[in-house]
């Protein structure tokens, strides 16, 4: 499966192209799954360009991004980042009245059990962020119900090229045999393109977007989610037809 991760808790200011608006949001979704996603994470933002779990918004870039592309399963962010205080950001998912077909939790971040479980209580799929160079992953092995999640992130911080591949494999080790759910693997920055391939060859989910480079793998900055994930797409059909 590709993901595509549409615009993260960056902001215009950082790339001119990113898509913000719920407006903006659609068209970058419509025009990544006509390239080859097959499923969205996005982050929405407030009037300010800045990532939000507030209900209004939350409801709006759902609402439009459905619009543009029914039956692609939608993802959006629960970063601490957006709320710190875990008991006000498990509120605030409680208070969706648009519910995502999932949500990412970062497990190294305070309060990840609480918005887990009210994902679950709502219904909502979790993607389990685990972040290398974290204590992610033996917290989140430790959570008793770890074997309801949709998915498991494996989510590389290293973002050296030759260096990410190793902190990878480590992470990797660690989450198996001890999950049983499905992994995706991505990298950013400079190593997003060579664990992207790594995840290919391992024939694991990953995903690509703005969110996780600006660039094409040959440098060249990217201009839309579509480009990232056109060539993506290359990569990973190039991996499938050596291993055969």
């Amino acid at each position: 499966m590709l993901q595509v991760c549409l615009n993260g808790a960056g902001n215009r200011a950082q790339c001119a192209h990113l898509p913000v608006t719920p407006q903006q949001l659609a068209a970058a979704a419509r025009d990544a799954v006509a390239a080859g996603a097959q499923d969205i994470h996005l982050h929405p933002k407030d009037h300010d360009g800045e990532d939000t779990l507030e209900s209004t918004a939350v409801a709006a870039a759902l609402t439009a991004v459905r619009a543009a592309v029914p039956g692609i399963p939608l993802g959006v962010t629960t970063g601490a980042w957006a709320t710190p205080d875990p008991e006000a950001r498990a509120a605030q998912v409680r208070s969706w009245t648009v519910l995502p077909d999932h949500a990412s939790v970062n497990w190294h971040e305070d309060g990840a059990t609480e918005v887990a479980t009210t994902l679950l209580d709502q219904g909502i799929g979790i993607e389990a962020g685990i972040f290398s160079g974290t204590p992610a992953a033996q917290h989140f092995l430790n959570w008793p119900e770890s074997h309801r999640v949709l998915r498991v992130l494996a989510e590389i911080t290293d973002t050296g090229p030759q260096t990410a591949i190793h902190t990878a494999a480590d992470l990797l080790d660690e989450l198996r045999p001890a999950t049983t759910s499905p992994v995706l693997l991505h990298g950013a920055d400079d190593a997003a393109w060579p664990i992207l391939q790594l995840a290919a060859s391992r024939r694991l989910d990953t995903r690509i977007g703005l969110e996780d480079t600006l660039r094409l793998p040959n440098g060249t900055p990217a201009k839309t989610n579509a480009d990232l994930v056109r060539a993506a797409d290359k990569i990973i059909q190039q991996v499938f037809r050596q291993s055969r």
